[in-house]
């Protein structure tokens, strides 16, 4: 199945998830972007106001659309595909918001799947820095770890929690944990 195929790490902010995935891809995997910060630079980029500290609820609905391309764009790429976040990210997004949960973005997370097993990556104090679009504390941050890994769990999916260690260990640590991933894409 497509889906045994898409390996998703989450996490709170600032956990290393982007290094990790961009070590994968390195090492010859396909990878998808990080639906966050990319909305936060399109938006910053023409003077929108879908974005976080503006409209929480317009954010999320284009975080929800951006998982989706991601997820059908990886389909039309073979081997293993590692995903810089998913579907339930949204669904943790709009909860540690204090928002409700539309009907339509349960209904992605429910029908669009990934790997049962996804891999969270813990909040790490020694190496969280905000930058220009991640703004949240390293409290906040924590909160998002919660919420996301509680949506990815909720939905059915075992979460494996990364170790801190150096990114090389941890991209051992994940394909030793993904059938087929340790031969590369």
């Amino acid at each position: 199945m497509e889906r045994e195929r898409f390996v998703v790490v989450t996490g709170g902010p600032g956990a290393g998830e982007s290094t990790l995935i961009d070590a994968l891809e390195a090492a010859g995997h396909h990878r998808s972007w990080e639906a966050g910060r990319g909305v936060i630079r399109d938006q910053t980029a023409v003077g929108g106001r879908a974005l976080p500290w503006t409209d929480p609820g317009l954010f999320a609905e284009l975080m929800l659309c951006w998982e989706l391309r991601s997820y059908h764009e990886a389909a039309e790429r073979p081997g293993t595909v590692f995903f810089d976040r998913g579907l339930p990210d949204v669904i943790g997004y709009l909860r540690l918001e204090g928002r409700p949960v539309p009907a339509h973005v349960r209904a992605a997370a429910e029908r669009f799947r990934y790997h049962p097993r996804v891999f969270t990556a813990p909040p790490w104090p020694e190496i969280y820095a905000r930058d220009t679009e991640r703004r949240q504390s390293y409290e906040e941050a924590v909160r998002t770890h919660g919420a996301v890994t509680a949506a990815y769990a909720e939905l059915g999916y075992e979460t494996v929690e990364l170790p801190r260690a150096a990114v090389e260990e941890r991209v051992r640590f994940v394909t030793a944990r993904v059938p087929g991933a340790a031969r590369g894409a």
